[in-house]
């Protein structure tokens, strides 16, 4: 298949972490024999304008490249200049905030039903998500598939556990969303003299964050470097207010590591029981008591490592690939 590919989030020089799930299922649809043209933004500089340029874009390669199918990820503002790029038919990702700013912001609803509607079919990386673009928008009933971005096995393999006390690790921004204050009051509640917590990622809760004993604040790290974060931890905590999927769960799944995880958005659908546990974000206790459970579990853990096969990125690419050519096959 000639797949054009548009995506307003890519790996580039200057943000060479934007969109990595992206890259990912596009390498393996290119091992698996596609060609494919892209047009992407790779760097979150450059403002709205930004967006008019990926527009210019996608027409452009469109004309020149002729495609089968038009592969999207995100369902706005990277579904609209896709949907008129061309008139081959369209297959769409959704991620998670795309969904969530449907009826947020002023107008996106009614670009999002026409990009729904344009689209021969929809991708969602969590039934959770499924469910509730499917509430916002009807349009997509009906036309709408749970297929995760997958996890790279190949870089995310399973590690030895780390020698000494207790590690337990949260990768991610530095946000009220990714619930860091709560997790690291849990923390306080649980650690022993020797026990750590680190922080990957940075954001505006860094200063609260600060002079905590215990935890550790390593700043953004590149996504290349991850896999050997997660192998220096027993336990990886994502105890999100909401986590439309979890992929940074997965890959530390995919380490053998246990995860402490968010029971609100797609979680509860990677984290089976003997895995890790699941947390009431919003109830410290309960988080707490997670910590405790969770550095109880095996590591390695063999559960997780199984849970996370299921993941395998080239799986998934061929279950996109599916889509894909049932998408292009209806233009013939």
């Amino acid at each position: 298949m000639r797949i054009l590919l548009v995506s307003q989030m890519y790996p580039g020089p200057a943000d060479p972490d934007l969109g990595v799930f992206v890259a990912q299922v596009e390498h393996a649809l290119a091992e698996r024999g596609h060609e494919i043209e892209r047009c992407v933004l790779d760097s979150r500089a450059g403002g709205k304008t930004r967006h008019l340029a990926l527009a210019r874009q996608a027409r452009a390669a469109a004309r020149r490249f002729r495609p089968d199918v038009v592969y999207a990820h995100f369902l706005f503002p990277t579904g609209l200049p896709a949907s008129l790029a061309s008139d081959a038919p369209l297959v769409i990702t959704a991620h998670g905030q795309d969904v969530r700013n449907i009826g947020a912001i002023p107008g996106v609803r009614a670009a999002t039903r026409r990009v729904v509607r344009r689209a021969k079919e929809v991708v969602a990386v969590s039934d959770y998500l499924r469910r509730e673009l499917e509430t916002k928008v009807p349009e997509a009933r009906g036309k709408t598939e749970v297929i995760d971005c997958g996890v790279d096995l190949e870089r995310f393999r399973p590690r030895p556990a780390p020698d000494g006390p207790t590690a337990y690790l949260c990768v991610g921004g530095l946000t009220e969303r990714k619930n860091v204050l709560r997790l690291a009051a849990a923390f306080e509640r649980v650690r022993n003299h020797s026990e750590t917590l680190t922080f990957v990622g940075e954001g505006p809760l860094r200063r609260l964050l600060e002079g905590r004993k215990g935890v550790v604040l390593a700043g953004a790290v590149p996504h290349d470097e991850i896999p050997d974060w997660i192998a220096r931890a027993h336990v990886v905590c994502q105890p999100s207010l909401l986590e439309p999927f979890g992929q940074v769960l997965l890959e530390a799944m995919a380490c053998g590591r246990s995860v402490v995880a968010t029971r609100v958005g797609g979680p509860p659908e990677l984290v089976a029981p003997g895995t890790g546990v699941l947390v009431d974000p919003t109830d410290e206790e309960n988080l707490a008591d997670a910590l405790r459970l969770g550095a109880g579990l095996p590591c390695p853990n063999e559960a997780a490592i199984g849970v996370a096969a299921l993941h395998d990125v080239r799986t998934q690419a061929e279950r996109i690939e599916g889509v894909l050519e049932r998408a292009a096959g209806t233009r013939r």
